[in-house]
């Protein structure tokens, strides 16, 4: 009815803040034990201004509901809370939230990893019944084991949680001693969490954990020798002069395993070459990304003799170079 007779929801309907108010002066004299008593004795008329009670001039208070009618939602819905009624509340609850950290190669490959939590759950001691071992909860006589009581005011009949049994239908005479009769502790519980293969750094997924539901935020570790970009891999490969000018062969770590590279004869500096196929598991389609291998030439600091010799009859038979080279005068294109 609250939600029914919101003004918010009836824009078009004049009426509609009267029928809230009076839902909400209602439900004030459902949640309060004398002015519910006084109800009962006296009816209506006694919510009026000025109207009197047992005696002449007596009045019991002022008119309109005291309460104000946009708390009324709040204050319902957290009287279900501890009831039978619970899972109503439960709906606003905050999922709890969690931080994993993964590797990067955890994150690219996928993996099962354990994660702690703190749950509610069945209270051990007294199997989620709410009393004592060898112990029994009593009827409630209040409602007649419904769990719901009755209130006539004005236009409205409401029904609302058993106010001396909370809405469970009987009373626990003996609660817990361990979740003192709510059936239910904080326990911690280790939860194996299936990690997707292709999740990012930031990256957050739900998953349901019993009746209710926790949100996993990864924190992904950077890698010493891979970056990403999205489903792709890149990597540098070093390599020697020679095996630059003349090709070869290399070997280069893959994500999945150690890749044997094909160098062409001549390959440049920062050229990259493509390995199809293995990068990363691509989460919202089929298939993997690429891995891009950056080729990065190794220029040695120290050379032998004959390395230098070598060097020197080369640089003197090359041709097409801007400038200098230490120690060569005679060069196949002239003296420098």
């Amino acid at each position: 009815l609250a939600k029914k007779y919101h003004p918010d929801t009836n824009k078009d309907d004049p009426k509609a803040k009267e029928k809230f108010a009076q839902l909400a002066e209602a439900y004030e004299v459902l949640s309060d034990e004398v002015k519910r008593k006084q109800y009962d004795a006296y009816g209506t008329a006694s919510f009026d201004a000025g109207a009197a009670g047992a005696g002449a001039g007596q009045q019991y208070w002022s008119s309109g509901p005291s309460i104000d009618p946009e708390e009324l939602f709040r204050k319902i819905f957290g009287e279900f809370s501890g009831s039978r009624f619970g899972d109503f509340q439960s709906v606003f609850d905050q999922p709890q939230e969690y931080i994993m950290e993964l590797t990067f190669t955890q994150a690219a490959k996928g993996v099962n990893k354990e994660i702690v939590v703190n749950m509610n759950d069945s209270c051990q001691r007294c199997d989620g019944k709410g009393h004592e071992p060898g112990t029994k909860a009593q009827r409630c006589h209040y409602c007649s084991g419904t769990g719901m009581e009755t209130i006539n005011t004005g236009p409205f009949v409401m029904r609302s949680t058993c106010r001396r049994c909370g809405g469970r239908g009987s009373i626990i005479t003996t609660p817990c001693v361990v979740c003192r009769g709510t059936g239910q502790t904080k326990q911690k519980r280790t939860v194996m969490v299936p990690v997707p293969a292709g999740v990012e750094d930031g990256q957050t997924v739900r998953m349901p954990v019993g009746k209710k539901e926790i949100f996993i935020t990864f924190r992904v570790q950077k890698s010493s020798v891979f970056r990403r970009n999205g489903a792709d891999i890149h990597s540098d490969l070093l390599i020697s002069i020679a095996q630059a000018v003349l090709g070869g062969t290399a070997r280069c770590q893959g994500l999945y395993e150690t890749i044997n590279i094909t160098i062409p004869p001549g390959i440049q500096p920062d050229q990259r070459i493509r390995m199809s196929g293995k990068g990363i598991p691509r989460v919202n389609s089929y298939g993997y990304g690429d891995h891009y291998i950056h080729i990065k030439i190794k220029v040695p600091q120290r050379l032998t003799d004959r390395q230098r010799a070598l060097m020197m009859s080369y640089a003197e038979d090359e041709a097409d170079v801007d400038g200098t080279v230490n120690g060569v005068t005679n060069t196949a294109s002239g003296e420098r």
